[in-house]
């Protein structure tokens, strides 16, 4: 059996300010997203706006100062609507009795399923403002997102929460995490890492470089990571004040669901449209 090496979350202390490495992952995870999106103006359809743009000032010309906008209306998405889906899906009666700690960020609990309908609704709005189709600016920014999910959960890893459901003690990955017993466990954050991190990066940033009907890499995104999410949560531990729900299945495995289906529903619109 492996031990979960506690780091300490803690990465910097200076002085009264810490700097916890879960914050720096999501930096990290902005960083990272600010790169790829640059490079995302390079495949088309953007490439092509940008250059039927030069020279004009067009509100459907893309420059890279949309994705600076872009990021910002999104980092309040992926906050706002993380914490609102938290508190909604997982402990809506806790905050009910506690309203004021919902707005207590420092206390960890954030929701990706919360964090994605925020960040939709924020491209709502950055949409609309810059008179562009809501799906092109999605399909923009579809195969950016992975590497900071990526981040986020090596964040888990390192915090030594989220951790993954009792293993067979033959696994050689088995992992005791503090404060989760002494049985070996599935390192699940690992496993999240690369499914809905490393491996749907690659795979939607290969299929978003080709022609693509609007709306088709948006389906992707939301199918793919929909059932990769899935998969990964049989290995998870459930929420302890949820555990499983219907069927056998955790919360965040209901919330695919519908991801899936709407994805599924989409990737049919796209392609009976013209």
């Amino acid at each position: 059996m492996l031990q979960h090496p506690e780091i300490n979350p803690v990465a910097l202390q200076l002085g009264p300010l810490a700097i916890h490495w879960y914050g720096l992952t999501y930096l990290a995870a902005f960083g990272l997203f600010f790169l790829l999106a640059t490079l995302r103006l390079q495949h088309e359809p953007y490439a092509s706006l940008r250059e039927s743009g030069a020279g004009r000032d067009g509100p459907r010309v893309w420059r890279t100062r949309d994705i600076e906008d872009i990021l910002f209306f999104g980092v309040i998405g992926v906050i706002a609507g993380g914490r609102l889906g938290y508190v909604l899906f997982y402990k809506p009666m806790d905050y009910l009795a506690n309203p004021l700690g919902i707005f207590a960020l420092w206390e960890g609990g954030m929701s990706f399923h919360g964090g994605l309908l925020g960040v939709l609704l924020a491209m709502v709005w950055f949409a609309r403002t810059r008179q562009r189709p809501w799906l092109q600016v999605m399909d923009f920014i579809a195969p950016c997102v992975p590497t900071g999910l990526a981040a986020g959960r090596l964040g888990n890893f390192i915090n030594g929460e989220l951790w993954g459901r009792v293993a067979d003690p033959s696994l050689p990955w088995g992992m005791v995490f503090r404060g989760a017993g002494d049985l070996p466990r599935h390192p699940s954050q690992i496993y999240q890492f690369l499914l809905e991190g490393v491996l749907l990066f690659v795979l939607l940033w290969l299929y978003a470089r080709g022609p693509r009907r609007l709306g088709e890499v948006s389906a992707a995104f939301l199918v793919g990571y929909g059932v990769m999410r899935f998969v990964a949560e049989f290995f998870r531990e459930p929420d302890a004040h949820l555990g499983l729900l219907g069927l056998g299945l955790s919360m965040g495995q209901w919330l695919c669901v519908p991801m899936v289906l709407a994805g599924a529903a989409l990737w049919g619109w796209a392609h009976r449209s013209r």
